[in-house]
């Protein structure tokens, strides 16, 4: 056996361990991605409650008295400070809830990176450590979907078995 035909199949053997490693990924790493950005809001969320939609009173000061908007060197008042207590209630139970059952996966992870712009406002301090990387993950969750192991893929699925081929006798 010659050292080409060596070196070939050496090669061969590592393409197919990176392809299998990349094909395993492919199905493992969407739902990590989907529960790494689904904890820390959710667990934020549950501070935001006392009850089925009784807001607690915590929530609703942070947002009148201490969230703060930093824009530009000042800081600004949440405008209808109550709303957006109530709206960030709702978000961060729901939007995790969607993500780690990976349905409206893309659109749940572009509202968490929304509302990750609006925490970096308001903690500017936060970006390297909580905002840049809940960011990123937002941002590849958008990009590579939910992965096989979701409801969206569940759903897409069922809506192909569904649908007749377009131009099929």
């Amino acid at each position: 056996m010659s050292s080409f035909s060596t070196m070939s199949t050496v090669e061969d053997v590592v393409r197919d361990l990176v392809e299998r490693l990349a094909q395993v990924a492919l199905v493992v790493g969407p739902p990590l991605l989907r529960i790494a950005l689904a904890l820390p809001f959710f667990k934020s969320g549950l501070t935001k409650w006392d009850g089925f939609l009784s807001l607690s009173p915590a929530a609703s000061y942070l947002f009148q008295d201490e969230f703060k908007l930093h824009v530009f060197g000042h800081a600004y008042d949440f405008p209808f400070p109550a709303v957006f207590a109530y709206f960030d209630g709702i978000a961060e139970i729901l939007l995790p809830v969607l993500l780690i059952l990976g349905f409206a996966t893309r659109f749940s992870a572009l509202a968490l990176l929304v509302m990750t712009g609006v925490i970096q406002l308001v903690v500017p301090e936060g970006w390297a450590n909580f905002h840049l990387p809940w960011a990123a993950l937002a941002v590849a969750l958008m990009a590579l979907g939910p992965g096989k192991l979701s409801l969206d893929h569940l759903a897409a699925s069922l809506c192909r078995l569904r649908m007749p081929d377009v131009g099929a006798p």
